[in-house]
């Protein structure tokens, strides 16, 4: 898996272009500062990344990702993404690379991760309702016969598809569980940003 650092930097430029709207969001359904964290925390993960000796390997630099978003970031965001990464690097070995099997292997290590972590499910309003979807696009059963780019692009629409699936249900867990119905209409603040930073790493991987 090559360009890890570049892909790194490319996300976090859209996360930061998109910390208004994030925050915005995050208003409406909870403590309005879901952008801001993640700036925040992406600032200090290039950081952090910057200061590593080797960043070709995905696994350490994963890991770094992940523990530098639980320390920066607040709310539950840092926790769940932080816990995604760490045991998405944790799923690397030697032979990772940017592959159709690879990439559902660490999506699934992320997933099973942010599920134990936030006791949620898809249907939840979360990140889950994004990255589950992306994820399945990578699955044999649906990866049979396509190449790394089909799988992409499938998983590009599967995630804008995911993020408006959001706005039609009402939050089961976090602070959006309190307004209940209320927060129906919006898209989920976690799913949003999820679906930030793939549409950026598409980008990337893309040209």
């Amino acid at each position: 898996m090559t360009r890890i650092k570049d892909a790194l930097d490319a996300v976090a430029e859209a996360i930061y272009e998109q910390k208004d709207y994030l925050t915005n969001l995050d208003a409406k359904t909870g403590d309005g500062d879901h952008g801001v964290n993640m700036s925040r925390g992406f600032a200090a993960v290039q950081e952090a990344v910057d200061e590593m000796a080797d960043t070709t390997k995905p696994g350490p630099v994963l890991e770094t990702i992940g523990r530098t978003l639980i320390e920066n970031v607040g709310g539950a965001a840092g926790p769940l993404y932080g816990i995604a990464f760490v045991r998405a690097g944790q799923a690397c070995d030697d032979d990772t690379r940017l592959c159709i099997k690879d990439i559902e292997k660490l999506l699934t290590a992320a997933i099973d991760a942010i599920q134990k972590r936030g006791r949620a499910a898809k249907g939840d309003k979360t990140m889950l309702d994004v990255l589950i979807p992306l994820r399945d696009c990578f699955l044999p059963e649906n990866a049979e016969g396509k190449k790394l780019n089909d799988c992409l692009l499938d998983g590009l629409r599967a995630v804008n598809e995911g993020l408006q699936y959001t706005t039609t249900i009402a939050a089961r867990k976090g602070r959006a569980s309190l307004i209940g119905e209320r927060g129906i209409g919006y898209e989920d603040p976690g799913a949003a940003s999820s679906a930030v930073m793939y549409r950026a790493l598409y980008r990337y991987l893309r040209y």
